[in-house]
């Protein structure tokens, strides 16, 4: 139930969750240091799980504050900025991919075999085929979560708010499904291989992650979905769901980038 407040601000009770965070974080990455080097893989999910777990508490006790009338307007504002310097830090990371793809296709390392140059190879994808049907895929996604935001928002239609969460999640899971087969179809059929030269380790490690940001995305929205059902969200306080529908949004923006570098530009020869 919610309760009155007399100023702007949440103060936050004292928390085990920041710590928790930071430790199991920690021994998530040295564990995956270790199963690299072949000596155990334990600590690592086990880091996993204890990171997992410190997500769904520290997001649950957010929820709880939401809904008893912590978060004022004030603290929505903060909600937003926090949430924007995050997609921000997610932009940098996918610039990092964008940068190595452009620069090793312009500009190769030099790679001799005896006195001869040998530009690294460029294996082409079709873009015509899977990717395209992805694109558009994702494309309908965010068109979804447009309808289901701009219901809730202008029109309180929770109807078309469950409905629309529900499309662009279906969406979702068919893009990671066929993002999946494709792979599969470049191992197994096609003869790539994860690693061997630039080429490879530049598309699975730039469309992998988004791959991964998807998946993420869509479990995003579920929640979202899972809370709307229940009566959550409000036009005036729905900070949760807004920052789902950017981070769809900005999911969808990478692929555009990813499929017109990688599949198209990649395609025409660089």
């Amino acid at each position: 139930m919610a309760h009155a407040k007399n100023h702007d601000y949440h103060i936050l009770p004292p928390s085990i969750l920041p710590f928790l965070g930071a430790l199991f974080g920690f021994v998530m990455l040295f564990g995956a240091v270790l199963w690299m080097h072949g000596i155990t893989a334990w600590m690592f999910w086990g880091g996993l799980l204890g990171v997992l777990y410190t997500m769904f508490a520290w997001w649950s006790e957010v929820t709880v504050e939401s809904n008893i009338g912590d978060h004022t307007s004030v603290v929505r504002i903060g909600l937003r900025y926090g949430f924007i310097l995050f997609v921000t830090s997610e932009v940098m990371f996918f610039f990092a991919w964008f940068w190595s793809f452009f620069k090793h296709a312009i500009y190769p390392m030099q790679d001799y075999i005896g006195t001869d140059y040998v530009q690294p190879a460029i294996h082409i994808v079709d873009p015509l085929h899977l990717p395209l049907i992805n694109t558009l895929i994702l494309l309908l996604s965010g068109c979804a979560v447009t309808w289901a935001h701009h219901a809730l928002v202008h029109d309180n239609d929770r109807k078309s708010l469950i409905q629309g969460l529900a499309i662009g999640i279906a969406f979702g899971v068919a893009f990671t499904g066929l993002q999946g087969f494709e792979y599969y179809e470049l191992l197994a059929h096609d003869g790539w291989e994860f690693g061997g030269d630039i080429f490879y380790s530049n598309f699975f490690m730039a469309t992998g992650f988004h791959g991964f940001h998807v998946l993420l995305g869509t479990v995003f929205l579920i929640v979202c979905l899972i809370r709307a059902m229940k009566g959550a969200f409000t036009p005036e306080q729905h900070v949760g769901f807004e920052t789902a529908a950017w981070y769809w949004h900005f999911v969808d923006v990478v692929w555009l980038f990813l499929f017109f570098a990688v599949y198209l530009w990649g395609t025409a020869g660089m």
